[in-house]
Parts: C-alpha cells; structure tokens; sequence
C-alpha cells in the first residue's frame, strides 16, 4: 500500500521541480513577472478573471472567478461554485492570486466566466496529468480543448491568449 504513496509523491516532487525551472524560463522570457506569493498590489477580480491558490507548498490550484466566487474542477472532477474561503480551505495557501498584466490590471473575460457557469456539476475525468484544473480553466478562456496540464502552460496559454505579460497579485479581501 505505501508503494502507491510513493510514487504520488514523487510524481508531485517532479512536478515541482519542474514548474519551479520553467517559472524562471517564462521570467526571461517575459511571460511572468511574478508568481503567486510574489506580487504586492491587491486587486479585485472581475468575472472571467482567473485565480489561483498553493496546495500544501507543492503544486497550484485555479479557477474561474465569477460573481464573489469560484468556478473549479474539483479533485474528484466535480465543477463546483465555491466561496474564496472554501477554495483556500485544506490547503496550504492562506491567499488567493489573480492573473494580472504587469500594470497590476486584472485580466478577466466575462465569455470566460459563462463558460464557466455552463459546466456547473458537470463531472470530469479527472486525474492529476491528463484533466485536471488547469486545463479545466484553458478550456474555458479558449473555447477549446486544451491539452495542458501544468500552472507552468496554463501562464503561456494566459501569455499568448491575452498577449499580455502575466503577474499574480493578491486578491484584495473585503472586511
């Protein structure tokens, strides 16, 4: 039985390792400016604005902000409406981060955020490498599939999408 565990959590290290090498090759490349936990500015979201939180220190977690909450792929493949509380819930992060421009100006597409809505409940195959959240969230800034499966692709998705250098600030949270 920990054979199992052992390899998850090696595919995750792996992972990490390899987010971590490609995050400084979209810095040079101006893909990114910065990476969740990075940025300074805290912005408010607008529908079809994409979010994205830490999962125990290891990989991210995104979704499509909508209306005060979050449309995700839930990891048993569940799309969900959740609040910003529940997406950070059992996780590591204690911050939400919005895909901005490097003016810190939100990047938002409301067609995102219907699309979003119109796969509420919908249940997904998901697994780790081939349908996860990421590629939930490509799919519904494109239209399209989307064969990516890391936060590393889905920031040159953002990039290329919106032609605009990404930077990850904090949400500004309402008292």
């Amino acid at each position: 039985m920990p054979a199992p565990l052992l390899w998850l959590g090696a595919a995750a290290l792996g992972i990490y390792a390899s987010d971590r090498a490609n995050t400084e090759y979209m810095k040079r490349k101006q893909i990114v400016t910065s990476m969740p936990g990075e940025g300074t500015f805290a912005v408010t979201p607008e529908n079809g604005a994409v979010v994205c939180c830490g999962v125990y220190g290891v990989l991210d977690h995104t979704g499509i902000w909508v209306d005060g909450n979050i449309y995700e792929l839930n990891g048993n493949g569940l799309v969900r409406c959740i609040s910003p509380a529940r997406f950070i819930e059992n996780r590591s992060g204690e911050a939400i981060f919005v895909a901005c421009d490097k003016r810190a100006n939100v990047i938002a597409n409301p067609v995102a955020a219907q699309r979003a809505q119109s796969q509420l409940y919908q249940l997904y195959d998901c697994h780790l490498f081939k349908q996860n959240c990421h590629r939930f969230v490509a799919e519904q800034i494109l239209g399209t599939s989307a064969d990516i499966t890391s936060f590393s692709a889905l920031n040159g998705i953002l990039h290329e999408h919106y032609a605009k250098t990404i930077a990850w600030n904090p949400l500004l949270m309402n008292e």
